[in-house]
């Protein structure tokens, strides 16, 4: 009986022990979670110039209860009470600076707008490891430069990306068309040039391509060097197999014309002469004949 106590409550330690352990630890991924949040929008505010004080006069990190941060102009948290990026919406606030890498510890951030301000540089390449779950994604209107990363074709949840009204340069990366939840896709204003993707489940206007001298194809217009006719495929096919059959035919006449010619001069080398001994042949055959006739013996008789 004794044992069977000790068993159970050695038993009732442990569920106590394992409860215990599982809080603790996440108590501290919680707050892990937290700070690596916090840590993000102080980094945001630290690498970018705020001429209207927008960040400065609402970004104040001197606080220390949860959901403090969801108050800040601009921040969208998962839950009031909870120091969790969702949305970060800093539109028109007339900042300077980069692309703020430092929001890559908003680890659960959806929704980036840095649109209508003086962002300047290249968008990062590795876009897609800073925003892995974005799915909205305004960067219009600034003045960034450089090509648009085939990285954003890996961020899989966009259902938004706005790159319109920049210096962008280069061509669009024909993977963005693999986006298959994209429903707006705007690079109107920019500096690019070679062909328009093509997406899987989604289609654009000319106007979200445009000003851009150097796009072509899709809705745009022809690329150089492109067919100007849909019917010029076609018509290239059926002259390329006219031609093709027309040679079949006169190789088939040549192929029966030379082998008539080889018969014909075969039998030449047979009989040379013209086959003029056949006929001398035949001639005696005749006489023969006639000796043999019974008429001509009564007529000397």
């Amino acid at each position: 009986m004794a044992i069977f106590v000790n068993m159970m409550l050695g038993r009732h330690f442990l569920k106590i022990l394992i409860s215990y352990g599982l809080w603790f630890l996440l108590s501290c991924s919680l707050s892990s979670c937290t700070e690596t949040d916090i840590a993000c929008l102080k980094n945001i505010k630290a690498s970018l110039e705020d001429p209207f004080s927008y960040l400065k006069s609402s970004w104040d990190f001197n606080n220390n209860t949860e959901g403090y941060i969801c108050r800040f102009t601009g921040v969208d948290c998962w839950h009031p009470d909870e120091n969790k990026v969702l949305n970060l919406r800093l539109s028109d606030m007339g900042l300077k600076g980069r692309f703020p890498v430092g929001i890559q510890n908003c680890t659960s951030i959806t929704g980036v707008d840095l649109s209508s301000n003086d962002l300047v540089g290249p968008i990062p390449d590795n876009i897609s490891a800073i925003i892995p779950f974005v799915t909205s994604l305004d960067l219009s209107s600034n003045n960034f430069s450089g090509g648009i990363p085939k990285a954003l074709a890996n961020c899989s949840y966009l259902n938004i990306l706005k790159l319109d009204h920049n210096r962008l340069s280069g061509q669009i990366p024909p993977e963005l068309g693999l986006l298959a939840r994209i429903k707006a896709f705007s690079v109107a204003n920019n500096l690019l040039t070679g062909p328009v993707p093509s997406f899987l489940n989604a289609s654009f206007s000319r106007e979200d391509y445009a000003n851009n001298p150097g796009l072509c194809g899709g809705v745009m217009d022809a690329c150089p060097g492109s067919s100007k006719s849909p019917h010029t495929g076609v018509i290239a096919g059926a002259a390329i197999g006219g031609v093709t059959v027309a040679a079949l035919i006169v190789g088939i006449g040549m192929f029966f014309y030379y082998r008539k010619m080889s018969k014909i001069k075969k039998k030449k080398d047979d009989d040379p002469e013209g086959n003029k001994w056949a006929k001398s042949l035949k001639g005696i055959k005749g006489i023969k004949a006639s000796y043999t006739n019974p008429s001509v013996f009564a007529h000397f008789i």
